[in-house]
Protein backbone atom coordinates (compact mmCIF):
# COMPACT_ATOMS: atom_id res chain seq x y z
CA UNK A 1 0.00 0.00 0.00
CA UNK A 2 2.95 2.41 0.85
CA UNK A 3 4.56 1.28 -2.37
CA UNK A 4 1.49 2.59 -3.99
CA UNK A 5 0.73 5.77 -2.48
CA UNK A 6 4.60 6.73 -3.44
CA UNK A 7 4.24 5.50 -7.10
CA UNK A 8 1.18 7.84 -7.16
CA UNK A 9 3.04 10.39 -5.83
CA UNK A 10 5.31 10.06 -8.64
CA UNK A 11 3.55 10.26 -11.34
CA UNK A 12 1.58 13.19 -10.26
CA UNK A 13 4.97 14.98 -9.44
CA UNK A 14 5.96 13.88 -13.62
CA UNK A 15 2.58 14.98 -14.63
CA UNK A 16 3.19 18.28 -12.71
CA UNK A 17 6.68 18.77 -14.29
CA UNK A 18 5.52 18.06 -17.40
CA UNK A 19 2.95 20.49 -17.24
CA UNK A 20 5.15 23.36 -16.09
CA UNK A 21 7.76 22.17 -18.77
CA UNK A 22 5.37 22.42 -21.88
CA UNK A 23 3.41 25.70 -20.73
CA UNK A 24 6.81 27.64 -20.72
CA UNK A 25 8.52 27.53 -17.61
CA UNK A 26 12.53 27.72 -17.49
CA UNK A 27 14.17 24.90 -16.22
CA UNK A 28 15.58 26.31 -13.16
CA UNK A 29 11.70 26.94 -12.36
CA UNK A 30 10.59 23.02 -13.16
CA UNK A 31 13.29 21.99 -10.68
CA UNK A 32 12.75 23.61 -7.92
CA UNK A 33 9.18 23.38 -7.75
CA UNK A 34 9.48 19.77 -8.13
CA UNK A 35 11.81 19.76 -5.36
CA UNK A 36 9.68 21.65 -2.96
CA UNK A 37 6.48 19.42 -3.42
CA UNK A 38 8.51 16.05 -3.12
CA UNK A 39 9.45 17.59 0.16
CA UNK A 40 5.79 18.84 0.92
CA UNK A 41 4.66 14.93 0.29
CA UNK A 42 6.89 13.31 2.45
CA UNK A 43 10.80 12.50 0.72
CA UNK A 44 13.86 12.84 2.91
CA UNK A 45 15.69 14.41 -0.06
CA UNK A 46 14.70 14.73 -3.83
CA UNK A 47 17.14 15.18 -7.17
CA UNK A 48 15.31 16.44 -9.98
CA UNK A 49 17.02 16.52 -13.44
CA UNK A 50 15.34 18.36 -16.27
CA UNK A 51 16.00 19.70 -19.87
CA UNK A 52 13.97 20.66 -22.48
CA UNK A 53 12.81 17.01 -23.45
CA UNK A 54 13.49 15.13 -20.42
CA UNK A 55 12.65 14.91 -16.81
CA UNK A 56 13.98 12.50 -13.93
CA UNK A 57 13.14 12.30 -10.91
CA UNK A 58 14.73 10.43 -8.00
CA UNK A 59 12.96 10.31 -4.55
CA UNK A 60 14.44 8.73 -0.87
CA UNK A 61 12.06 8.17 1.48
CA UNK A 62 12.18 8.91 5.37
CA UNK A 63 11.89 4.96 5.78
CA UNK A 64 14.65 4.38 3.66
CA UNK A 65 13.49 3.53 0.46
CA UNK A 66 13.83 5.11 -3.39
CA UNK A 67 12.09 5.89 -6.11
CA UNK A 68 13.52 6.69 -9.51
CA UNK A 69 11.67 7.24 -12.90
CA UNK A 70 12.23 9.27 -16.02
CA UNK A 71 9.33 11.06 -18.45
CA UNK A 72 10.09 11.80 -22.35
CA UNK A 73 8.11 14.88 -23.07
CA UNK A 74 7.48 15.03 -26.22
CA UNK A 75 4.95 17.62 -26.61
CA UNK A 76 5.81 21.03 -27.81
CA UNK A 77 6.35 23.90 -25.58
CA UNK A 78 3.06 26.40 -25.90
CA UNK A 79 3.48 29.24 -23.64
CA UNK A 80 0.62 29.23 -21.91
CA UNK A 81 1.10 31.79 -18.99
CA UNK A 82 -2.27 31.47 -17.75
CA UNK A 83 -1.56 27.85 -17.14
CA UNK A 84 1.80 28.45 -16.15
CA UNK A 85 0.09 30.99 -13.26
CA UNK A 86 -2.50 28.52 -12.06
CA UNK A 87 0.58 25.69 -11.68
CA UNK A 88 2.68 28.13 -9.41
CA UNK A 89 -0.61 29.07 -7.17
CA UNK A 90 -1.25 24.92 -6.99
CA UNK A 91 2.27 24.65 -5.87
CA UNK A 92 2.30 27.14 -3.51
CA UNK A 93 -0.71 26.38 -1.75
CA UNK A 94 0.07 22.65 -1.77
CA UNK A 95 3.91 23.62 0.20
CA UNK A 96 2.02 26.49 2.83
CA UNK A 97 -0.47 23.51 3.45
CA UNK A 98 -0.20 20.00 1.92
CA UNK A 99 -3.51 17.66 1.48
CA UNK A 100 -3.91 14.48 -0.18
CA UNK A 101 -2.15 13.35 -3.56
CA UNK A 102 -5.36 12.58 -4.54
CA UNK A 103 -6.67 15.92 -4.20
CA UNK A 104 -3.18 17.48 -5.84
CA UNK A 105 -4.79 14.82 -9.11
CA UNK A 106 -7.62 16.50 -8.82
CA UNK A 107 -6.78 20.41 -9.35
CA UNK A 108 -4.15 19.30 -11.71
CA UNK A 109 -6.44 17.94 -13.71
CA UNK A 110 -8.57 21.14 -13.61
CA UNK A 111 -5.53 23.40 -14.74
CA UNK A 112 -4.51 20.82 -17.63
CA UNK A 113 -8.65 21.64 -19.22
CA UNK A 114 -7.73 25.59 -18.87
CA UNK A 115 -7.41 27.05 -22.34
CA UNK A 116 -7.33 30.53 -23.55
CA UNK A 117 -10.12 31.04 -25.50
CA UNK A 118 -10.40 31.46 -29.69
CA UNK A 119 -11.56 34.47 -29.43
CA UNK A 120 -8.98 36.10 -26.95
CA UNK A 121 -6.09 34.18 -28.92
CA UNK A 122 -7.73 35.69 -32.40
CA UNK A 123 -7.74 39.05 -30.81
CA UNK A 124 -4.12 38.98 -29.97
CA UNK A 125 -2.90 37.67 -33.18
CA UNK A 126 -4.72 40.88 -34.39
CA UNK A 127 -3.62 43.39 -31.84
CA UNK A 128 -0.23 42.11 -32.43
CA UNK A 129 0.50 42.06 -36.43
CA UNK A 130 -1.38 45.40 -36.19
CA UNK A 131 0.70 46.60 -33.30
CA UNK A 132 4.15 45.72 -35.29
CA UNK A 133 3.14 46.96 -38.21
CA UNK A 134 2.63 50.26 -36.85
CA UNK A 135 5.47 49.87 -35.30
CA UNK A 136 8.10 49.59 -37.82
CA UNK A 137 6.63 52.06 -40.12
CA UNK A 138 3.89 50.71 -41.52
CA UNK A 139 0.42 52.61 -42.36
CA UNK A 140 -2.96 52.31 -41.54
CA UNK A 141 -3.75 50.41 -44.43
CA UNK A 142 -0.79 48.13 -44.20
CA UNK A 143 -2.06 47.83 -40.22
CA UNK A 144 -5.24 46.65 -41.60
CA UNK A 145 -3.72 43.90 -43.89
CA UNK A 146 -1.65 42.94 -41.23
CA UNK A 147 -4.66 42.27 -39.69
CA UNK A 148 -6.24 39.94 -41.97
CA UNK A 149 -3.29 38.12 -42.65
CA UNK A 150 -3.24 37.05 -38.55
CA UNK A 151 -6.39 36.03 -39.22
CA UNK A 152 -5.04 33.60 -41.72
CA UNK A 153 -2.30 32.88 -39.40
CA UNK A 154 -4.46 31.91 -36.59
CA UNK A 155 -6.88 29.93 -38.32
CA UNK A 156 -3.51 28.16 -39.16
CA UNK A 157 -2.34 27.78 -35.72
CA UNK A 158 -6.09 26.31 -34.85
CA UNK A 159 -6.43 24.19 -38.14
CA UNK A 160 -3.37 23.17 -40.11
CA UNK A 161 -0.94 22.45 -37.42
CA UNK A 162 -2.04 19.61 -35.60
CA UNK A 163 -1.13 18.01 -39.34
CA UNK A 164 2.42 19.02 -38.98
CA UNK A 165 5.19 17.07 -37.84
CA UNK A 166 6.70 19.21 -35.39
CA UNK A 167 6.87 22.98 -34.70
CA UNK A 168 9.66 24.05 -37.25
CA UNK A 169 7.90 21.90 -39.70
CA UNK A 170 4.79 24.14 -38.76
CA UNK A 171 6.41 27.41 -38.80
CA UNK A 172 8.15 26.89 -42.17
CA UNK A 173 5.02 26.07 -43.61
CA UNK A 174 2.77 28.93 -41.91
CA UNK A 175 5.74 31.70 -42.85
CA UNK A 176 5.52 30.85 -46.45
CA UNK A 177 1.84 30.63 -46.71
CA UNK A 178 1.70 33.77 -44.78
CA UNK A 179 4.37 35.28 -47.18
CA UNK A 180 2.58 34.24 -50.27
CA UNK A 181 -0.77 35.94 -49.11
CA UNK A 182 1.05 39.08 -48.18
CA UNK A 183 3.00 39.22 -51.74
CA UNK A 184 -0.97 38.59 -53.14
CA UNK A 185 -2.23 41.36 -51.61
CA UNK A 186 0.65 43.86 -51.95
CA UNK A 187 0.02 42.81 -55.68
CA UNK A 188 -3.64 43.54 -55.83
CA UNK A 189 -3.41 46.66 -53.42
CA UNK A 190 -0.71 48.95 -54.64
CA UNK A 191 -0.68 51.16 -51.92
CA UNK A 192 0.57 48.40 -49.43
CA UNK A 193 4.18 48.58 -48.37
CA UNK A 194 4.88 44.33 -48.41
CA UNK A 195 8.03 44.41 -46.15
CA UNK A 196 6.38 46.51 -43.66
CA UNK A 197 3.13 43.82 -43.37
CA UNK A 198 5.92 41.19 -43.54
CA UNK A 199 7.57 42.34 -40.42
CA UNK A 200 4.13 42.59 -38.32
CA UNK A 201 2.99 39.29 -38.97
CA UNK A 202 6.49 37.43 -38.71
CA UNK A 203 6.20 38.44 -35.16
CA UNK A 204 3.37 35.79 -34.56
CA UNK A 205 5.87 33.23 -35.25
CA UNK A 206 9.40 34.34 -34.47
CA UNK A 207 10.49 32.59 -31.15
CA UNK A 208 10.89 35.46 -28.91
CA UNK A 209 10.09 33.86 -25.64
CA UNK A 210 12.66 30.97 -26.55
CA UNK A 211 15.74 33.09 -26.90
CA UNK A 212 15.06 34.92 -23.91
CA UNK A 213 14.49 31.49 -21.70
CA UNK A 214 17.44 30.37 -23.51
CA UNK A 215 19.80 32.93 -22.41
CA UNK A 216 18.33 33.16 -18.74
CA UNK A 217 18.92 29.44 -18.57
CA UNK A 218 22.93 30.03 -19.38
CA UNK A 219 22.75 32.81 -16.65
CA UNK A 220 21.49 30.62 -14.46
CA UNK A 221 23.91 27.85 -14.85
CA UNK A 222 21.47 25.10 -16.61
CA UNK A 223 24.11 25.83 -19.75
CA UNK A 224 22.79 22.20 -21.59
CA UNK A 225 19.07 23.03 -21.14
CA UNK A 226 19.92 26.83 -22.42
CA UNK A 227 22.33 25.29 -24.72
CA UNK A 228 19.35 23.18 -26.21
CA UNK A 229 17.28 25.84 -26.24
CA UNK A 230 18.91 27.97 -27.96
CA UNK A 231 19.63 25.28 -30.88
CA UNK A 232 15.39 24.92 -30.97
CA UNK A 233 15.22 28.83 -31.57
CA UNK A 234 17.55 29.16 -33.70
CA UNK A 235 16.18 26.45 -35.96
CA UNK A 236 12.74 27.88 -35.98
CA UNK A 237 13.81 31.29 -36.91
CA UNK A 238 16.08 29.81 -39.52
CA UNK A 239 12.89 27.52 -41.03
CA UNK A 240 10.51 30.83 -41.18
CA UNK A 241 13.33 32.92 -42.66
CA UNK A 242 13.50 29.89 -45.03
CA UNK A 243 9.91 29.88 -45.52
CA UNK A 244 9.75 33.64 -46.10
CA UNK A 245 12.15 33.88 -48.52
CA UNK A 246 10.74 31.27 -50.76
CA UNK A 247 7.52 32.90 -50.62
CA UNK A 248 8.66 36.04 -51.91
CA UNK A 249 10.98 34.27 -54.51
CA UNK A 250 8.15 32.04 -56.13
CA UNK A 251 5.51 35.48 -55.66
CA UNK A 252 7.95 37.33 -57.56
CA UNK A 253 8.21 34.41 -60.45
CA UNK A 254 4.99 33.88 -60.43
CA UNK A 255 3.38 37.43 -60.26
Amino acid sequence: MIMNQQYRIMQSLLDFGEELLVSGAEISRVEDTLNRIGTAFGAEMMNVFVITSHISVTICWKDGTSLAQTRRIRRDTDNDFIKLESLNALSRQFCHAPFSVEEFDRRLDRIRRIYASKKDRLIGNILVAAAFTIFFGGTPADALAAAVVAVFIFWMQIYFRPYCLNTASFTCAGSFLSGFVIALLALLIPVLHRDKILIGDIMLLVPGIMFTNAFREVLLGDTLSGVLRLLEAILLAATMALGIMAAIWIAGRLF
